[in-house]
């Protein structure tokens, strides 16, 4: 039980490593969390520090996953305290709970009030430990819904379903087994709705046409959002 404990609660303190904040902070003396969407995560770090910036804020978000995931997991491995019903192995388990502990730290980080980022990057980085064939294909789907529309959330949002919906058609369409897929399906689902959700005041602006657009993200313009409730104004 304490080895399942520590497990999470330093998988937990690296997912809540605030790297936007201090990023901000060490290279420009500004705090993203008062600028732009107010959000820790990358995009908004994008937005405000710069795309060099962003981009180290991206990768180390990341990283936070992988750490997790591959190292934390299997530093402090030990027997775990309740039956293993699925088809994983004790290992990868735990895999699976240090990375949902980093995604929580990320979210609801302890060093900012509790007030984190979405979970994207995190959850790119546990996904790609665990089942790299299907992030990889997700994270293709971001990159081509970014550069056909300009829009980083509905990129993510994309990718969280990519996920699941690539991991069904692996395994029921395309005859490929895998390991573990009746257990993986399910909690690849529980990931994608809670990242979405944590994308909803993203979708009510994208619905409204007042999200903000990466124009010069926007290289195939294939996709323009409609805005079918935004309010109309009579013109005289």
């Amino acid at each position: 039980m304490l080895s399942l404990l520590l497990v999470i609660i330093f998988s937990y303190l690296v997912g809540s490593f605030p790297t936007a904040m201090l990023i901000g902070k060490h290279f420009k003396g500004m705090d993203p969390r008062k600028f732009g969407s107010r959000n820790m995560g990358s995009t908004n770090a994008f937005r405000v520090l710069g795309w060099k910036l962003g981009a180290l804020v991206q990768l180390v978000d990341i990283s936070k996953g992988l750490i997790a995931t591959l190292l934390i997991s299997r530093f402090f491995y030990g027997q775990l305290p309740f039956e293993n019903v699925t088809p994983f192995e004790d290992f990868a388990v735990v895999q699976i709970i240090a990375g949902i502990s980093a995604i929580a730290g990320h979210v609801w980080t302890i060093f900012a009030g509790f007030k984190g980022g979405k979970g994207i990057n995190t959850a790119a980085g546990m996904l790609v430990s665990l089942a790299p064939i299907d992030a990889t294909i997700a994270i293709g789907v971001f990159v081509l819904v970014l550069f056909s529309s300009g829009y980083v959330s509905l990129g993510s949002i994309s990718a969280a379903f990519a996920f699941p919906l690539v991991m069904f058609l692996r395994e029921n369409v395309f005859d490929v087994e895998i390991n573990g897929y009746h257990t993986l399906i399910y909690f690849s689902l529980f990931v994608a709705i809670f990242l979405v959700y944590n994308h909803r005041a993203n979708i009510k602006r994208l619905m409204h046409g007042e999200e903000n657009r990466f124009e010069n993200w926007w290289k195939i313009r294939l996709i323009k959002i409609k805005a079918p409730f935004k309010k109309r104004t009579n013109k005289k």
